[in-house]
């Protein structure tokens, strides 16, 4: 559909494709225009007005389309000065990679476990980067302790107390480079300790298996029910465990707390290891986080935590508290891992802590993440409704039975919720094509099962990674494609599945 304008503006001869809606027609087309290089770096774009006049569409049609690519990256929109297009980056020419004619690059980030990025404090970290800067003297600037810098050690030794419950100074500290580093350090050290065995949760984080396999040691599932891992079933045979006690990866119950004397009993009495992974522990929206096991015996419990949820993983700090018996071996194997973690950014987030800017930031987060996750469970229930069951479904459909067709799990907390699919529903491979292939992105719950053989499917809805302004527009393009993937009453034709993409998990 051609358009026409003053010489002072582009004609942008949109050919839009009504299939998809009329909002989605003009981004597509837009969209491509600006990826084709037809619209340069700076084109000015006509008023929402014009170009729903001179297309027959709805101002309020065109000004959706306008904004979501601004949230997008494709234009820029200053006011006063309308909306251009965006200097993007050139794209980096390299093998081409085979790509179903029907996939899609995902538009919607619902995967689980990630920050919403765009909400990294900026301000905040460039005055105390400032501020740090403005005092530093020069041996920030050489080699660092593998430890990690005592300021931020320090920091942290208060900051876990008040808000963790954790009991340590910053002796007992170490800082590393994310969450991986310091459960491959761990498991290192256990492994020149002597250990062979290490339990974790089933379903629980599958790269974290990877890890503790490729020190050496031998992997057992730990089975989680309704009230956490079944900590009962570990033996004398077990050297460690590792657990997401506050918050259960991935179906978000907390372990409950005849469970916790249990374990920490199992610990004294062997000389067993728990590793407490506070994975999402400060995201709690219906009462205070749960507080960290390592608070009930510190001796016993490594308590590990991040910045990756609470500021952005691109920041690559992460900390250990340890038992004092287990310091020396740790630093020793940091040493050799990579000597050191990047100094200035461990001074900066101890300025932000010490300042409480970083707390104000992490209270923030939480209710913005909070009115995310209540927004996705209302809309999931409205969606249920529309869906039919055995007794309303046509007799030509294989329906659903009666019932919820979709389960949420988990307590209110973190930054994802686990959705488990019918027994008698399509399967998790079949509704994740759906998804994809409308541009969602999620993650499965299949590969977190030490053995998926006759385990539920179920998605992982994450509710963190898009922006205020684009978590609406990812939930209006997460429920068509969910349930009628879901019903076949809604849509009896199957769906091509989009190409395989191997999703790596979060960065921790």
């Amino acid at each position: 559909m051609p358009s026409s304008w003053s010489s002072s503006r582009p004609d942008l001869h949109l050919d839009l494709d009504p299939a998809g809606g009329r909002r989605s027609a003009v981004e597509n087309a837009l969209r491509e225009a600006v990826r084709s290089g037809r619209l340069a770096a700076g084109t000015l774009l006509p008023s929402t007005r014009g170009l729903a006049a001179d297309l027959g569409l709805a101002r309020g049609t065109v000004t959706a389309a306008y904004d979501q690519l601004v949230e997008e990256g494709y234009l820029t929109a200053r006011p006063g000065s309308g909306t251009t297009v965006a200097d993007l980056p050139p794209a980096r020419p390299g093998p081409a990679v085979p790509v179903a004619a029907d996939s899609v690059e995902p538009r919607h980030d619902l995967r689980a476990g990630r920050p919403d990025v765009s909400a990294f404090p900026a301000r905040a970290w460039l005055a105390a980067t400032r501020r740090v800067l403005d005092r530093a003297r020069p041996e920030v600037f050489g080699p660092a302790d593998p430890q990690g810098r005592i300021e931020l050690r320090t920091a942290l030794a208060d900051h876990l107390g008040r808000t963790r419950g954790v009991i340590t100074t910053a002796d007992r500290v170490v800082i590393t480079s994310g969450f991986y580093q310091s459960l491959g350090l761990l498991a290192a050290v256990l492994r020149a300790r002597g250990a062979t065995t290490v339990a974790t949760e089933d379903p629980g984080h599958n790269l974290h298996r990877d890890v503790i396999r490729r020190a050496g040691l031998t992997v057992t599932s730990l089975p989680v029910d309704a009230h956490g891992a079944r900590v009962e079933e570990l033996t004398r045979r077990t050297d460690a465990v590792l657990l997401t006690p506050s918050h259960q990866y991935p179906t978000g119950v907390p372990l409950h707390p005849a469970r916790r004397h249990r374990l920490l009993g199992w610990a004294r009495a062997t000389g067993g290891t728990v590793v407490e992974d506070d994975y999402d522990g400060e995201f709690r929206y219906d009462r205070r986080p749960v507080g960290a096991l390592q608070g009930a015996a510190p001796d016993h419990v490594v308590h590990c935590g991040t910045a990756s949820k609470t500021l952005a993983p691109a920041l690559r700090l992460a900390w250990l508290v340890l038992p004092p018996a287990l310091v020396p071996e740790v630093v020793r194997a940091k040493e050799a891992d990579d000597l050191y973690t990047e100094a200035l950014g461990q001074l900066v987030l101890a300025e932000l802590i010490a300042t409480h800017a970083y707390e104000r930031h992490v209270r923030a987060a939480r209710i913005r993440y909070r009115r995310r996750r209540e927004l996705l469970l209302d809309r999931l229930a409205a969606a249920e409704t529309a869906v039919p069951t055995a007794a309303a479904a046509p007799t030509t459909a294989a329906p659903l039975t009666a019932g919820p067709v979709l389960t949420a799990h988990g307590v209110p907390a973190g930054l994802h919720t686990l959705l488990t699919l019918p027994a008698d529903g399509p399967d998790e491979p079949a509704v994740l094509a759906a998804c994809a292939r409308r541009g969602v992105a999620l993650r499965g719950l299949a590969e977190l099962h030490h053995d998926p053989a006759g385990r539920p499917g179920g998605l992982l809805i994450g509710f963190a990674a898009p922006s205020e302004r684009a978590f609406p527009a990812a939930l209006d393009a997460l429920f068509p494609a969910l349930f009628p993937a879901l019903s076949p009453a809604l849509s009896p034709a199957p769906l091509p599945a989009p190409a395989s993409r191997p999703d790596p998990g979060e960065p921790r």
